[in-house]
């Protein structure tokens, strides 16, 4: 099982391209079942969930073809499956994006129960209220969704909570249903615009993304496109909190700063230089920063997979913070890790208040789940002595080249599989 290891102390600088959004690249990918035809699309990031997403398509008959590491082209005519394998499914939450596309152009999906990140329970249940309302019958059988409709038609349907999968998925199931359907309470993310423009760029009718309301009026058919995946603002947030962190300078490059409003507000509350431009921001961190109040919030507030890694700079600044997590209840399973380095730490319900230390010290965890396991990569960066992390598959899930970037600014922070190769390291850095 593969780890990094990490000698801490280093300040972090320079600059850091940020990749494609993963919460968009897995849904436009099975989005692209929709047409009878090719699709281009480009600045997908290089990471275990999208080339799980990929090998979903290739078991439906779908022929994936990579241009290069970033761009691939999915010819979506010879599919021969409607029944997502469970094998592929139990690896990723997003594999759910498949019942929208099937059900949307076929009239019929299977798909078992997805896996994922667990942090707590995410129900489906306002996934299923979609495609009901939509004319489906939607049923779960041993463990797999089974959806079929002979047409689906326009709705008006409210969602009785303010979610992303389900505001996409039953999003691509409508956008060829006959009539108009109305979506309300919807999700505002930047990743459920992105969706809303690919689909679009198919030939959809699609308004409102970004809003309360999205609109869509079913067409016969869609289209062929090429399309570029906005760039990804967690990874983004992610290296600035480490910059914060790390008391460090850093640029990320590549970006859509207003979609990191919410996590340079949180930046500037606790001390940081931010410095915006056309598609980068800088954060300069000098000296030691101080406490905030923080709760996750849907976007535009403050988002929750931002939360572990304001959590781990909030342990490094004085005074006492506290977060509140209202989206998910198990997020705060990273803190118990975070003890283990030194972090004063008090847990109630959803609430956290964090004593910030002067240091924290090196020591072996693990990540549990894909932000927390980046989270806690910083707290090692930003810590004296050797830290090992443990069960870095989730953050695989969702950084491309993560240590290495890291590296490009500084850090000293190593992939290893073995004990050898961990006692190796140690001796390399004294």
């Amino acid at each position: 099982m593969e780890k990094f290891k990490i000698n801490g102390g280093n300040i972090l600088n320079g600059e850091v391209e940020i990749s494609g959004a993963k919460n968009a690249a897995v849904a436009i990918l099975p989005a692209t079942i929709l047409i009878d035809g090719v699709c281009r699309i480009e600045n997908i990031p290089n990471i275990d969930d999208v080339s799980t997403t990929l090998k979903i398509l290739d078991s439906l008959g779908s022929q994936v073809r990579y241009i290069n590491k970033n761009t691939v082209e999915i010819d979506n005519r010879f599919i021969h499956s409607y029944n997502v394998p469970h094998d592929l499914a139990r690896h990723m939450r997003a594999s759910y994006y498949f019942i929208g596309s099937l059900l949307g152009r076929f009239g019929i999906a299977r798909v078992s129960m997805p896996g994922g990140c667990n942090f707590g329970v995410r129900p489906i249940d306002q996934h299923l209220k979609g495609f009901r309302a939509l004319g489906a019958d939607v049923d779960i059988e041993h463990g797999k969704i089974v959806a079929e409709a002979e047409v689906l038609r326009g709705t008006h349907l409210y969602f009785d909570v303010v979610t992303v999968g389900a505001t996409i998925n039953v999003m691509m199931a409508a956008a060829m249903a006959e009539g108009l359907t109305i979506m309300e309470n919807v999700a505002k993310e930047p990743h459920v615009v992105d969706v809303a423009n690919f689909l679009n760029s198919m030939g959809a009718n699609i308004k409102g993304a970004g809003t309360d309301v999205i609109k869509i009026r079913g067409v016969k058919s869609l289209h062929k496109t090429e399309y570029s995946i906005i760039p990804d603002q967690i990874e983004a947030g992610t290296f600035m909190f480490a910059a914060a962190a790390t008391r460090g300078d850093v640029t990320v490059l590549n970006v859509i700063p207003k979609h990191l409003e919410a996590t340079i507000s949180k930046l500037v509350d606790i001390g940081c230089e931010v410095e915006e431009f056309d598609d980068a921001v800088r954060v300069v961190a000098k000296g030691r920063l101080h406490s905030t109040q923080v709760k996750t919030l849907p976007y535009p507030g403050y988002p929750t997979d931002m939360q572990p890694q304001i959590g781990v700079t909030l342990a490094l600044a004085a005074g006492t913070s506290t977060i509140t997590e209202s989206i998910f209840e198990n997020r705060f399973k990273y803190l118990d890790e975070l003890a283990r380095m030194g972090a004063a730490i008090k847990v109630e319900g959803n609430s956290a208040t964090i004593e910030g230390v002067e240091k924290l010290s090196g020591a072996r965890v693990s990540a549990p789940d894909l932000r927390a396991g980046a989270a806690l990569c910083i707290a090692g960066l930003a810590t004296d002595g050797i830290t090992i992390i443990d069960d870095i598959v989730y953050i695989q899930r969702g950084y491309e080249r993560f240590e290495e970037k890291l590296r490009t600014l500084g850090g000293m922070i190593e992939k290893v599989s073995s004990e050898k190769e961990i006692q190796k390291f140690k001796l390399k850095v004294g």
